[in-house]
């Protein structure tokens, strides 16, 4: 049975029931106020059908009031009472008009145009992120990711904790409730246009599944995961996974790389992070490049080159020579990159 799709949604800070709770109470506040005062000054008023004002007539009469009926069978004859009427009734009857119409678009027109706005955000979806996981890892992911200059609102977050998409919109980012292994979250989050996918589920197994999902619905995405145990980077690559990325084994590389001088994980820090002076980048070379070596670029510090699946070094024989369809990784200072 197919599933009605999901919808990206937009938490409210208010509970729904609570705002038409303070707007019933707000309206019956203004109605016991202008009847109370009626009442005390029904001597000012006069019913020309029998000439008693009852405390029903009292009720009727300023309900006509604040509606703006007005069929004449009850009146004011005091000034009193008509001042009341000018000066309190009439902006009673504003205000409940006012909470009426705030009342109707708050919760038919706006949340009528919000949810046609974020279905249709949803259908027009491309080129984007999704991130399954917005736990510590996939939050500063995304931290990174809009630190480098990409627009929040091309990334679309999948977890099923509504207090993690919370943070997630106050970022910007798109959120969707739900279980990124299934078929149809994905496939609601339009995975076959994204550009590219983190994977953060805070478990191996849980993310292995949601990778072989996803690469189930999008042969050819770029999809990154991240493991913990290192038996499980071998199933991850086996599932289809473009990238795999272990901190326990990254941690000790950087451990390692400081017994052989204080510098060399500052430095690899400096790369990984926008906030260092340079940056790792990849591309692909351009037609003037080709056939030049790696170390002519101009746009940065050639370290490695990617021929189809290979990667050669800025050292053997393959990178002297850039062919048409090679990527290049490459440094960059920071400066530059923001220049460009």
């Amino acid at each position: 049975m197919k599933l009605p799709p999901s919808t990206l949604t937009r938490k409210s800070s208010v509970p729904v029931w609570l705002a038409i709770v303070w707007r019933v109470a707000a309206v019956l506040g203004l109605l016991g106020l202008a009847i109370a005062v009626h009442w005390f000054d029904r001597d000012g008023l006069v019913d020309e059908y029998d000439g008693h004002v009852s405390f029903l007539d009292v009720v009727y009469f300023t309900m006509i009031s604040i509606t703006t009926t007005g069929y004449g069978d009850i009146t004011p004859v005091t000034d009193r009472a008509r001042m009341f009427d000018a000066l309190v009734v009439t902006p009673i009857r504003i205000f409940v008009i006012l909470i009426f119409l705030g009342t109707t678009y708050n919760f038919v027109l706006k949340r009528t145009w919000e949810k046609w706005r974020m279905a249709k955000l949803q259908r027009d979806l491309h080129d984007h992120i999704v991130v399954a996981g917005y736990g510590k890892t996939g939050s500063e992911a995304i931290d990174e990711l809009i630190r480098r200059g990409r627009d929040p609102s091309t990334i679309v977050v999948i977890d099923g904790d509504p207090a993690g998409l919370a943070r997630a919109e106050e970022c910007g980012c798109n959120v969707i409730l739900g279980d990124a292994t299934r078929d149809s979250i994905l496939q609601d989050v339009r995975i076959d246009r994204a550009c590219s996918m983190i994977v953060a589920a805070g478990r191996d197994d849980t993310s292995i599944l949601v990778l072989l999902t996803a690469r189930h619905l999008a042969p050819d995405l770029p999809i990154s995961i991240i493991v913990k145990a290192d038996d499980n980077e071998l199933p991850a690559r086996a599932a289809g996974a473009t990238t795999v990325i272990n901190p326990v084994s990254f941690a000790g590389l950087l451990l390692a790389s400081s017994c052989n001088g204080r510098h060399i994980a500052d430095y690899m820090m400096d790369l990984a992070s926008f906030e260092g002076r340079v940056q790792l980048t990849e591309r692909r070379v351009r037609m003037d490049e080709v056939g030049r070596p790696l170390s002519a670029v101009t746009t940065g510090l050639g370290v490695r080159i990617y021929r189809g699946n290979t990667p050669y070094s800025f050292a053997e024989p393959e990178s002297q020579s850039l062919m048409e369809g090679d990527v290049i990784v490459e440094i960059v200072p920071k400066a530059l990159l923001e220049r460009m």
